[in-house]
């Protein structure tokens, strides 16, 4: 393996999260076009059989991830998730997803409840962010996801989003 590929491996297996092909560049010190090809070098390395990993494109860039099929391997070394996200927040981001931007008024109209608490926790966990104000009286903060909730369900972008069945339209 060349130092170029094998410093890539290091830094998306050190990051944890995706890296973009400019930042990769960056800190390679090569251009994108470059990257480009050692992450295909990379890809086609662990897709070629006998590796534990995969490298995949989410969130407009790339991560190192376990291969599917050692899952189950994983699952009992790593005990369930305390933080995981409750129905509310589950619903109160898949409004914010498909909506965006979208009020918080709006997300409240659709869910029938109060979103306070879950707007609040989901902008702590960085799955969505503020993404400007809506031109209307008392300028509501607009919401949208951020690039760590594509990278959190593993979309390169939100046009991967599971089309909307006819009853929630």
């Amino acid at each position: 393996m060349n130092a170029k590929r094998a410093a890539l491996e290091s830094l998306l297996f050190a990051a944890g999260e995706a890296l973009s092909s400019a930042e990769l560049a960056q800190v390679l010190e090569v251009d994108e076009e470059e990257v480009r090809g050692l992450i295909q070098e990379l890809a086609e390395h662990y897709q070629a059989g006998g590796h534990g990993l995969r490298l995949l494109e989410v969130a407009g860039g790339y991560r190192l991830v376990a291969a599917a099929e050692y899952h189950p391997y994983l699952s009992r070394l790593f005990l369930p998730r305390a933080q995981r996200l409750s129905r509310a927040a589950l619903e109160t981001l898949a409004i914010i997803a498909y909506l965006q931007p979208v009020t918080k008024a709006r997300i409240e109209e659709i869910r029938g409840v109060q979103v306070e608490g879950v707007l609040g926790s989901l902008l702590e966990k960085g799955l969505i962010q503020e993404v400007g104000r809506k031109e209307a009286p008392g300028r509501p903060i607009l919401y949208g996801t951020t690039r760590k909730f594509l990278d959190h369900f593993g979309l390169r972008d939100l046009s991967e989003l599971p089309p909307l069945s006819d009853e929630a339209v």
